[in-house]
């Protein structure tokens, strides 16, 4: 995958999904107040900016 953090759409006919990418939290408060993680998966974190954009992008998108 390319550089972190990224959020990338996936190209599915059937649903619309995403694929984050992205620094894993390792901080103990962060992950207390998160609460248990099943087993294989992780808490990533992704930067308001790289949400923004892709609010953005989906708002163009629509014709908005």
């Amino acid at each position: 995958m390319g550089n972190s953090p990224t959020l990338f759409a996936t190209d599915r006919s059937d649903r619309k999904t995403y694929i984050a990418q992205g620094r894993v939290v390792t901080d103990p408060q962060t992950l207390s107040d998160v609460g248990p993680v099943p087993d294989g998966e992780a808490i990533i974190e992704i930067p308001e900016d790289v949400l923004k954009f892709y609010a953005l992008r989906y708002h163009e998108e629509a014709g908005n």
